[in-house]
């Protein structure tokens, strides 16, 4: 998600401090898991800096990042953000949560039965994982973790929403081209959107 172990570490650092604060900054017990988000992104970089120190490979580090990346955040997305609504709004919530389930289920599958590896490519780290009908499973994604931010009523959800999914795509096309890997600036700038979200509900 960085281009570099030192920068997946720092960055991970620095995104899970941000994330400690979220917490410790939660007044209503439903904003929690959303206020966590930093601290598993944090988590995130971190375990990748381990997977760039091992060389890639398939080990424990890489088989824990596409864990934590493929399965758990089409759920922990939509989940944080149906606990954190009003009960009014929950209905139309539950769209995205039945697509981040069905998504990480079959993730969640693909992992168990298939080794993931992963290779240092120049200033990226490229991950392969075994996943037949890729496009439903992108969508189902999309929609369970963008689609929930930007179908929350609240203004600053809706804008990371935005920010997530334009930040997504630059991302993307700079990670496919093997340029550089600027996950960890998209993670850092949700992480304090979060923050700033979870202030402004105190």
């Amino acid at each position: 998600m960085c281009w570099s172990a030192t920068a997946d570490l720092w960055a991970g650092l620095g995104i899970g401090a941000v994330g400690l604060v979220s917490v410790a900054s939660v007044r209503r017990a439903g904003d929690a898991p959303l206020a966590a988000l930093p601290l598993l992104l944090g988590a995130h970089q971190v375990v990748e800096a381990v997977v760039w120190n091992a060389g890639g490979g398939a080990g424990p580090a890489t088989l824990a990042w596409a864990v934590i990346a493929l399965p758990l955040l089409p759920v922990w997305v939509p989940v944080g953000v149906l606990t954190a609504a009003r009960p009014a709004d929950r209905r139309r919530l539950l769209v995205p949560l039945a697509a981040g389930l069905a998504t990480a289920g079959v993730l969640a599958y693909r992992l168990a039965a298939r080794p993931v590896t992963a290779e240092i490519r120049g200033h990226t780290l490229g991950y392969v994982v075994d996943l037949p009908h890729a496009a439903p499973l992108l969508v189902g994604y999309l929609l369970a973790t963008v689609g929930a931010l930007l179908l929350a009523r609240d203004r600053i959800l809706r804008l990371l929403g935005l920010l997530t999914g334009a930040g997504a795509i630059v991302c993307a096309l700079l990670w496919s081209a093997e340029f550089v890997s600027t996950w960890c600036a998209l993670a850092a700038v949700a992480s304090l959107v979060i923050l700033a979200w979870v202030r402004s509900r105190a």
